[in-house]
């Protein structure tokens, strides 16, 4: 059976997302991304799921920096329905204090703020019921999925109180080999800090009629004030023309990665 690796504890989004994309396989819960991507490039995981950008707060940065550093191709994507609840032992009016992953704090904003609620970052929001079942107090509650709830045995309180229905996370399935029968491409590039180099760069996929449909900016730490450039496209980098544009491209980058080809995901 094919193990695949992510990060939180059982019942985290990133395990149920990767449910929905394998299966029935073995999942391995880690602590950190790194680990995560490591399991696989270390052969522990055939596959690594890493959430990359939330539909209502945007991109999760430390995935995007390890992108640039690893040697796994993307192979996959996933957008999955995200459904928050609010879990603990008591009335929500009873509860003054509430833990969870900053991605889920923010993403119930509204519903955090009309009860005055404390907010305290934690490591996962699956790790969030965990953490308020062994405190054991009635005043505290957590936010997570449903399916973690059940896992940890804690009661939910409410369900569905994000502030927006339309909240999906777009998770990226990485492995040491890369697809070939993609639909959509992704790159990381940088090129030289001057001015019009990224118009031209644009320019090349505008000339050959290729859709863009993201790009992303992410500083270089090795030098202060450039920045690595995440673009998808629609297309597979094995196809003559990508192929060819790509080349093109490549002589004008100070560096380009292309991540791999995989077949678009649909939303839910």
């Amino acid at each position: 059976m094919q193990k695949i690796s992510f990060q939180g504890e059982r019942g985290a989004y990133s395990e149920d997302a990767a449910i929905s994309f394998f299966g029935n396989s073995e999942m391995l819960p880690l602590p950190t991304f790194s680990e995560v991507i490591e399991s696989t490039e270390n052969n522990i995981t055939q596959y690594s799921v890493l959430p990359i950008e939330n539909s209502l707060e945007g991109s999760v940065g430390e995935s995007y920096d390890l992108l640039l550093s690893t040697k796994l191709a993307v192979v996959g994507e996933i957008y999955y329905r995200v459904r928050h609840c609010l879990i603990g032992f008591d009335k929500i009016e009873n509860v003054d204090t509430v833990y969870s992953h900053p991605q889920a704090l923010g993403q119930c904003r509204k519903l955090i703020q009309n009860h005055k609620l404390k907010t305290i970052p934690a490591y996962d929001t699956a790790g969030s019921v965990k953490i308020i079942k062994e405190l054991g107090k009635k005043n505290i509650c957590c936010i997570a999925s449903k399916r973690a709830s059940e896992i940890h045995g804690v009661p939910i309180i409410i369900e569905g109180i994000e502030d927006n229905s339309n909240n999906y996370t777009r998770f990226l399935v990485l492995s040491q080999n890369k697809a070939k029968d993609g639909d959509k491409t992704s790159i990381i590039f940088s090129v030289k800090h001057e001015a019009g180099t990224l118009f031209r760069i644009l320019k090349e996929f505008n000339e050959y009629k290729i859709n863009l449909t993201k790009i992303e900016s992410r500083p270089n730490k090795s030098t202060p004030w450039e920045y690595n450039f995440y673009v998808d496209f629609d297309g597979n980098e094995y196809d003559s023309k990508i192929s060819e544009m790509l080349e093109k491209i490549s002589k004008q980058c100070v560096f380009l990665k292309v991540l791999g080809s995989y077949k678009k995901a649909k939303l839910a």
